[in-house]
C-alpha cells in the first residue's frame, strides 16, 4: 500500500504541467520555491522506497536463484545415488541398491520442492521487477522536472533581479533629467533664473534711476546757461548765440506777443 502510495505521487508529479501551475500563481516565485522543496522531498522519499522495493526484489531474486541451484544439487545427488544403487545391484547387493534407491527417491522429492517453490516465487518476482522499473522512471522523470524547476526559478529570479536593476537605474536616470521639470536638477535651474532675472530687474531699475539723474543735470546746465547769457546782454557784453539758450527759463511763463514790442 506504501508502495503504490508512493507510486501515485511519482506519477503526479512527473506529470505536472509546470507552466501551467505558474500561470495560476499569484507569486510564480514563491510557488517554484516551494515546488522545488516539495520534488526534493518527494525524490528523497521515493529514492528510499525504490531502493527498499530493489533491496525487496534483489531478495527473492536470490532466494529464486538458491532455489534453482538447490534443485539442481538435488538433482544431481539423485543421479548419482540412482546409479550407485545400478551398480550394487549388478554387483548382487540388493540391500545396498535399495538404501541408495530410496536415497534417489528423497533427493528427486527435494528437487521438486526447490522446483516448485522457485516456480511460485516467478510471477512475484516479475510483478517487483515492473513495479521498480515503473518506479525508476518515475523517479528519473521526477529528477528531470526538479531539473527543469530549478533552471526556471533560477530564470525569473535572474528576470526580476535585472527588472529591479533597470527599474533603478531608470529612477535614477529620471531623477537628474535636466530637461524634467520635476528632478530636482530642474527646480534647482528653475531657482537660478529666477535669481537671475532677480537681478537683471535690479540692474534695469538702477539704470532707469542714473538716466532720471542725467537729465536733471542737463536741465540744471542750460538753465545755468541761460541766466549766464542774460546777465551779459544786461551788461553789454557779447550777443546771445544763435540756436542756444531758446528755452524758457524753469518757473517762468513767456507771452510770444511781448516780442513784438521789442
Amino acid at each position: 500500500m506504501v508502495k503504490q502510495s508512493i507510486f501515485g505521487r511519482i506519477a503526479q508529479l512527473a506529470k505536472a504541467n509546470i507552466n501551467a501551475l505558474l500561470d495560476q500563481a499569484e507569486d510564480p516565485q514563491k510557488m517554484l520555491d516551494q515546488m522545488v522543496r516539495d520534488y526534493t522531498n518527494n525524490i528523497a522519499e521515493a529514492e528510499s522506497a525504490v531502493a527498499q522495493t530493489i533491496g525487496n526484489l534483489r531478495m527473492l531474486q536470490a532466494d529464486y536463484n538458491e532455489d534453482i541451484k538447490n534443485a539442481q544439487d538435488w538433482g544431481n545427488k539423485a543421479l548419482a545415488a540412482s546409479r550407485k544403487a545400478d551398480e550394487y545391484r549388478t554387483a548382487g547387493d540388493a540391500v545396498d541398491a535399495v538404501k541408495f534407491d530410496n536415497l534417489a527417491k528423497v533427493a528427486i522429492q527435494r528437487q521438486m520442492s526447490a522446483e516448485a517453490e522457485a516456480k511460485a516465487a516467478e510471477p512475484n518476482i516479475a510483478s517487483q521487477t515492473e513495479v521498480v522499473d515503473k518506479l525508476k522512471g518515475g523517479l528519473d522523470q521526477m529528477k528531470n522536472k526538479l531539473n527543469q524547476l530549478t533552471s526556471k526559478r533560477n530564470e525569473l529570479v535572474a528576470r526580476s533581479k535585472t527588472a529591479a536593476a533597470q527599474s533603478q537605474v531608470h529612477d535614477a536616470l529620471k531623477s537628474i533629467d535636466i530637461m524634467d521639470p520635476t528632478s530636482e536638477v530642474g527646480r534647482f535651474e528653475e531657482k537660478i533664473r529666477r535669481e537671475e532675472a532677480k537681478v537683471l530687474g535690479q540692474q534695469e531699475l538702477a539704470a532707469s534711476s542714473l538716466d532720471a539723474q542725467f537729465n536733471q543735470l542737463e536741465d540744471l546746465g542750460e538753465q545755468t546757461e541761460i541766466e549766464a547769457r542774460l546777465a551779459a546782454l544786461k551788461s553789454g557784453g557779447a550777443k546771445p548765440a544763435i540756436g542756444a539758450g531758446g528755452t524758457a527759463a524753469a518757473g517762468s511763463t513767456v507771452d510770444e506777443a511781448d516780442f513784438d514790442r521789442l
